[in-house]
């Protein structure tokens, strides 16, 4: 999610201030990823610094306007256009959990597993629960609304798939076959030496 092209295709729609763009934020995302003021002032700072928002004169309420300059124009239309790469590199903090617990002898991970399941179950029940309360989108807050937390159903339903999937693999494999025991080798600090690497790249 980001909270910097958000902001500036807001920007692109006429001049805010601060508290302006937070509540315009805050109704085409349900309020789903609320964010504070001052976020939004560091944002803002960012984006005049990078040139794409210029600082306007405070009124007479002491609001100071922000607008956008043909630069953070053109920046909204590449984000527009442009589709959302999503980072390989990503740490996934439930994957990395399961992988370690797996390896880790006397570990019971088809427990761990089994006490995720119910946790993913419960917010998945909890979002469809919030998403037939709110009825029929009717108009453009509520359509807004509606998409994210589809977004989050989708998200939900995917991960207690992804733990079936995961509970039947280790089926496959008895734990205490797949625990790792601490290795005896002493890592080298620093990068191997050239014949170390050469040496590797030999046996491959």
């Amino acid at each position: 999610m980001s909270v910097r092209q958000s902001l500036l295709a807001i920007l692109d729609q006429g001049p805010c201030y601060g508290y302006q763009l937070r509540q315009e934020f805050d109704r085409r995302t349900g309020s789903t990823w609320p964010l504070n003021v001052g976020q939004i002032y560091n944002t803002l700072e960012r984006l005049e610094r990078d040139g794409l928002v210029d600082r306007g004169e405070a009124d007479d309420q002491g609001h100071v306007y922000w607008r956008i300059t043909d630069a953070g124009s053109a920046e909204v239309a590449t984000w527009l256009s442009s589709p959302v790469i999503r980072a390989q590199a990503t740490r996934d903090e439930l994957a990395i959990k399961l992988a370690v617990a797996a390896t880790l002898p006397g570990v019971d991970v088809t427990s761990v597993i089994q006490t995720q399941r119910t946790a993913s179950l419960t917010q998945l029940q909890t979002l469809q629960r919030a998403k037939y309360a709110g009825g029929d989108p009717e108009g453009p807050e509520e359509l807004a609304w509606a998409l994210v937390v589809d977004s989050m159903i989708f998200a939900a339903e995917a991960e207690v798939r992804w733990l079936d999937h995961t509970e039947q693999r280790l089926r496959l494999h008895p734990h205490p076959a797949m625990g790792l025991e601490l290795t005896t080798d002493r890592p080298r600090r620093g990068r191997p030496s050239k014949a170390d690497a050469a040496a590797a790249e030999g046996t491959r």
